[in-house]
């Protein structure tokens, strides 16, 4: 299959995008990398975690129910079958760079088997609206999840495709694909619109996969259809689904915060393989109010508990984030997907700032734990005894949709970092390891060498057989930047965020890139009212935060202030770059909740640590922040 080797995304090549992904065997990470150790973690830890608890939990069970290896009754979400489906396509990415393990290769074999087994004559798949709702089989979709399920398991079927494994996977997939077009397809027949998107981004990846056009027309059609009042949530209305106003008529993200994404990466899909610059226009401008007014500093999003939804204009409350990871990774694939559609910076620039803090945060060191929902404060007494907004990270949710959804973006990380274009290479994203693959049929090979995100030096060893443009891009955070070529500093400007060196490699060339990377100190939007007079440190693309357990004995958080005039880097037992801070702590002059008079309370100075958010609630639990109060001093 032409597919092979490739990663979650590749347009096709009728496709009208600025840049092309490489393929997922073109790019190794080094083990010693962050991202390395992340995928090594993920391999050995979180995927058999994830499979074990899909036998734990019930969602395999559910399927044999099915084909009739169980009895009993049905346990779980409605929609469990998603989570296989994407502990599947986990695997199957996995399995294209390590076709060694035994393990997982046994267990996608084994439950490609059951999907096929448990798949109804005519297509259907789906274990809940089988084996207890058959009745309402498309008769509530604005619930039912029956689309998204389905997408997953497309998604699934393209990892296997490309991956090179698990074949009877995609015929499975197909064959559900075949109904939905059969049943939703044409122009004149019932209108099928699934509460929670997810199908349009996976339908068009099947089509990539396939080149059958049904399946891209059915996404183009599912996009067109929304906004025209045909779903209607009885809790939360039509805009919790996105339901509300035509896509090509929005102007500002709204409803489930992980619905709108979806939908937003499958409507990118839509454009560059349709070639709609209308639609392309509409995601270019829920971007700008997605991120210009909706997205937390650790590129987290989803304001409200109460519908996982995205708020409000500046509506950004640290302590009452929802932050649902799934939105996170949701962020990473509309971010990838605009990049290539456009080469604009910026997208790379937020897909990283999600990366490294809202999902990287989401998992525990073991690997084996992992928050649903991501509060920037967690205060102190915060009762953490619901799993909608724990203390700690779980092993597991009873909505399961977060772990094997990271277990999935992690296992196909090395296909979000590198692109091709006509003219040379472009680097999004800065890992030691090795690029090989070719521009216009000419070979590529890179090998870098970095401590990033800990350090801003990225050294890269350049071949290729043709001359060729590089391009390295400079963050958005970052102010200055120097570049050297086989030790000879070179005077170049970045241009839209990248700089760029064209020259013949053929002999080879050592490149050393120096970000700057100072700690910032952050001052948010004066309109985010719930954190005014607070400030936030970075460093790099790293937020940080402060624990508990690193105050002084006594010293409850709420009552520290910051002073944000000179922090500076420090180590920090097993956190490579942690920050001394100097401040005070300003305990309460008074016990009132509210008063006439402005309480004046004494002042004593403290020095504490700030740790990289991603890596906080690995020590003794207890309250954290990243916005800290400023000193009144």
């Amino acid at each position: 299959m032409t597919d092979l080797h490739h990663g979650p995304v590749r347009p096709t090549a009728a496709a009208k995008t600025a840049l092309r992904p490489v393929a997922l065997a073109d790019v190794a990470f080094e083990p010693e990398s962050l991202f390395g150790q992340w995928q090594h973690r993920n391999a050995t830890r979180t995927l058999p975690h994830c499979v074990d608890q899909l036998e734990a939990s019930g969602a395999l069970d559910n399927l044999r129910l099915v084909t009739g290896e169980k009895s009993g009754g049905f346990r779980n979400m409605w929609f469990a079958d998603s989570d296989v489906h994407k502990t599947l396509e986990a695997a199957a990415w996995h399995l294209a760079g390590n076709p060694e393990d035994a393990a997982l290769s046994a267990f996608l074999d084994s439950t490609a088997a059951l999907l096929a087994k448990a798949q109804g004559d005519d297509g259907y798949l789906n274990s809940y609206y089988t084996v207890v709702a058959p009745e309402r089989r498309w008769r509530e979709l604005h619930r039912s999840h029956e689309l998204y399920v389905a997408g997953h398991l497309f998604q699934a079927a393209v990892a296997a495709a490309r991956a090179g494994v698990g074949s009877e996977l995609l015929a499975v997939a197909r064959r559900f694909a075949d109904l939905l077009v059969d049943t939703f397809g044409a122009a004149d027949g019932p209108d099928g619109l699934d509460g929670h998107p997810e199908v349009e981004t996976a339908l068009v990846e099947l089509y990539r996969v396939t080149g059958h056009r049904p399946y891209l027309d059915l996404a183009g059609r599912m996009i067109d259809l929304r906004g025209r009042g045909l779903l209607n949530d009885e809790r939360f209305g039509s805009a919790y689904l996105q339901d509300h106003v035509p896509v090509r008529e929005a102007d500002e993200v709204a409803g489930h915060a992980v619905r709108q994404l979806y939908l937003l990466a499958g409507v990118v899909d839509v454009a560059v393989e349709t070639h709609d610059d209308e639609l392309l226009a509409a995601a270019r401008r829920l971007w700008d109010d997605a991120f210009g007014r909706k997205t937390y500093i650790t590129g987290a999003h989803g304001s409200r508990h109460r519908d996982e939804a995205f708020g409000d204009p500046y509506e950004l409350p640290a302590d009452r984030a929802y932050a649902e990871t799934c939105a996170a990774i949701a962020s990473v694939q509309w971010n990838w997907r605009m990049l290539l559609a456009t080469d604009g910076t910026r997208y790379a620039d937020e897909l990283e700032r999600a990366l490294y803090n809202a999902v990287a945060g989401s998992t525990s060191l073991d690997g084996e734990h992992f928050f649903y929902s991501n509060p920037l404060h967690l205060r102190t007494g915060h009762d953490g005894s619901e799993e909608d907004a724990p203390s700690q990270r779980l092993a597991w949710y009873s909505c399961a949709c977060c772990p094997p959804n990271l277990a999935r973006l992690i296992a196909s990380l090395h296909g979000y970092t590198t692109t091709t274009d006509h003219d040379g290479v472009q680097v999004h994203l800065y890992s030691a390891g090795t690029i090989r693959t070719e521009v216009d049929g000419s070979a590529v090979e890179i090998t870098t060498r970095t401590d990033y995100p800990w350090h801003g030096r990225v050294e890269l060893t350049v071949t290729a057989s043709a001359p060729l443009t590089l391009s390295l891009r400079v963050p958005g955070w970052c102010a200055s930047a120097q570049i050297h070529v086989d030790g000879a500093e070179v005077d170049v400007e970045p241009e839209d965020g990248y700089l760029r060196l064209r020259r013949d490699w053929s002999a080879g060339a050592t490149v050393v890139l120096d970000l700057d990377m100072p700690v910032r100190v952050v001052r948010p939007h004066p309109r985010i009212d719930a954190i005014r007079g607070c400030v936030a440190l970075a460093r790099g693309p790293l937020v940080y935060c402060v624990e508990q357990t690193d105050l002084p004995a006594g010293v409850v958080l709420e009552d520290v202030r910051i002073d944000p005039s000179d922090p500076a880097v420090t180590g920090l037992r097993g956190i490579p770059q942690a920050l001394t801070v100097r401040g005070t702590v300003e305990p309460p002059a008074a016990d009132e909740l509210y008063t006439a008079d402005t309480p004046v309370s004494g002042s004593t100075p403290i020095t504490f640590a700030a740790i990289p958010y991603f890596l906080w609630g690995n020590r003794t639990p207890g309250p954290m922040r990243v916005w800290v109060p400023t000193a009144t001093g």
